[in-house]
């Protein structure tokens, strides 16, 4: 079995789908807990999940999966489109995860409101767990992969390569030959011609 190279096609998929199952399980678990002391929710522990603090939380951690997977199978220009969506993604996500590092209790506060049924922000004392931490630590490496892709994408092939429209093959005495797409719109079925007594 070949070594993962970072700039490979494997490697990209692969660090971005678990970066990815990563903020989506740590989605649904508590991201801050704290303390509130309101008229209407009392004095009482509060906590939020991850979507919660983090509403694109999951969204974007699709987008940057189904965005790794298809800058493997695409053609070049399209390659370097799927790879920079794949980037936003992980900057975007870094974003949202590093409010909820920064401010538990300000994003606390928001859901603490809606809890209590109104908008803005109730004064609350939180701190944030170790789920934050992991999913900054899933961001870095969708970051990761969509720049190795990048670095590595010129020399990848996309899937089926041999039979897009136009393209040409070489021929066993060197000659320029079409692709087998070329050959089925000539009315040549390139699934057969390797039968016995076929010219």
């Amino acid at each position: 079995m070949s070594r993962l190279r970072p700039t490979g096609k494997a490697f990209v998929v692969i660090v971005a789908v678990i970066a990815a199952l990563l903020l989506v399980a740590g989605g649904r678990q508590t991201w801050v807990t704290g303390t509130v002391n309101d008229p209407v929710l009392g004095a009482s522990r509060i906590s939020a999940t991850g979507t919660e603090v983090a509403a694109a939380l999951v969204g974007l951690a699709l987008v940057a999966a189904a965005a790794a997977i298809a800058s493997t199978t695409s053609g070049a220009v399209m390659r370097r489109v799927t790879l920079a969506v794949l980037a936003l993604a992980a900057l975007g996500e870094g974003l949202a995860v590093t409010r909820v590092l920064r401010d538990p209790s300000g994003v606390l506060g928001g859901v603490a409101a809606k809890q209590a049924g109104r908008t803005g922000s109730v004064e609350t004392h939180a701190s944030a767990t170790v789920w934050p931490w992991l999913g900054l630590l899933a961001c870095v490496l969708l970051l990761v992969a969509a720049v190795g892709g990048w670095l590595g994408a010129s020399r990848w092939q996309g899937l089926g390569a041999r039979y897009e429209t136009g393209s040409t093959t070489t021929g066993p005495r060197g000659q320029r030959v079409g692709s087998d797409w070329d050959r089925l719109d000539d009315g040549d079925d390139p699934t057969v011609r390797d039968e016995p007594g076929r010219t």
